[in-house]
């Protein structure tokens, strides 16, 4: 009698077991589809209210600015740096972030700021303006309405640089960086406003389009072919050594824009790559031993100074994307929750490389300005 009631008890915990199995093989294999679903407006764009636009002419619309902007201290770096950010903020029900969201703006503060934004610190002084950047649910879609919440968030991005140029800059060298969505925006920025513009196109020093896929055939500027180039264009994405398919993903989802100010499919055309450890568009490759140093800086305080771990990837660029071996550290493995392992990770691996290599380019700028030229010649 025992082992008749023990039988329906052993079955019933078998069949309790294998539902909770099945239910998370199917929650990992769903997962993805179930995080879009959840991150979805659910709202056209074209019926979407986007939250109100940042005034520039307030300190609280830039997440990085100077203490006194209009005031350059003696011990300044001596450019300005222009930094755009990449995605900070979820989605939901915005297609565009609120400016303020305490969220995004925390994900900017301990992760953002300090590995993208930090390798410019003894560079310039640095800008970063807050816009409504598109949600990350819109960088995970290529639909008509996900293009046009990234579209709209060029305006925000143009609207600060005028100001900054109008309020701040005062004639300075100017490093102009986006990452991710921000070299996006950075590439029409390039385009509307920095090469239509002789005087802002003379004191440019460099732009860094980060985890960006630039048309060659589009260029707004020359592209960096050699170590301390002023005034010129270094923009790359990268996978990890031996990922063809990953890359090849990466240039499919790849957006740029198109002559009506659209953003369209990257298509078969052909892309920049810098390759950071070397300074310049190549595809030769780039040894370790060259490698300045990354930094996982996430957490740090915004003025203190990460160790650099150097001589830990070696990295080339072929059909248009980076190709970089596995760090040696496993303090520069991508972590973090389902959001964070789709953003950009929470390391720069070039932080050192791209320090010493901006620091060259305006000082190569600032020789060019201060050689005298020689008198034109009676006729």
């Amino acid at each position: 009698m025992t082992g008749a009631r023990r039988r329906p008890t052993r079955w019933f915990a078998l069949l309790a077991l294998s539902v909770v199995l099945l239910l998370g093989v199917a929650t990992g294999v769903f997962w993805d589809d179930l995080m879009k679903t959840y991150l979805d407006p659910k709202i056209p764009f074209q019926t979407y209210k986007p939250p109100p636009a940042p005034d520039y002419a307030q300190a609280s619309a830039w997440a990085l600015l100077p203490d006194d902007p209009t005031r350059p201290a003696g011990e300044d770096p001596p450019a300005d740096v222009f930094f755009i950010a990449p995605t900070t903020f979820d989605g939901g029900r915005n297609w565009n972030a609120p400016i303020g969201d305490a969220k995004a703006d925390r994900i900017f503060k301990r992760v953002m700021a300090p590995n993208y934004a930090g390798p410019f610190q003894q560079v310039g002084r640095l800008f970063s303006p807050r816009y409504r950047e598109a949600s990350l649910y819109s960088l995970l879609t290529l639909n008509e309405d996900a293009r046009a919440a990234r579209a709209f968030a060029y305006g925000d991005v143009q609207r600060a640089f005028r100001a900054y140029l109008a309020r701040y800059n005062q004639g300075r060298p100017i490093v102009l960086v986006g990452v991710e969505q921000g070299g996006v925006l950075a590439e029409r920025l390039l385009a509307e406003v920095v090469a239509q513009d002789p005087a802002v196109r003379q004191r440019l020093a460099v732009a860094y389009l980060v985890e960006t896929a630039m048309p060659a055939d589009a260029a707004p500027i020359p592209p960096c072919l050699a170590r301390g180039q002023p005034g010129c264009l270094a923009s790359w994405i990268s996978v990890s050594e031996g990922q063809f398919q990953r890359a090849r993903i990466q240039l499919d989802r790849a957006l740029t824009w198109g002559p009506g100010g659209e953003l369209v499919n990257l298509g078969d055309r052909p892309v920049l790559c810098f390759n950071p450890i070397l300074g310049r568009v190549t595809d030769e490759p780039a040894p370790a031993r060259l490698h300045l140093g990354a930094a996982n800086a996430t957490g740090l305080e915004w003025d203190a100074r990460p160790g650099f771990l150097a001589r830990q990837v070696a990295a080339q660029c072929q059909g248009g994307v980076l190709f970089v071996t596995r760090p040696k550290s496993k303090s520069l493995e991508r972590q973090g929750a389902w959001a964070d392992r789709r953003r950009v990770p929470g390391f720069n691996l070039f932080y050192a490389d791209l320090e010493s290599d901006a620091q060259a380019r305006v000082a190569a700028l600032m020789a060019q300005d201060a050689t005298p030229t020689a008198p034109a010649l009676a006729p």
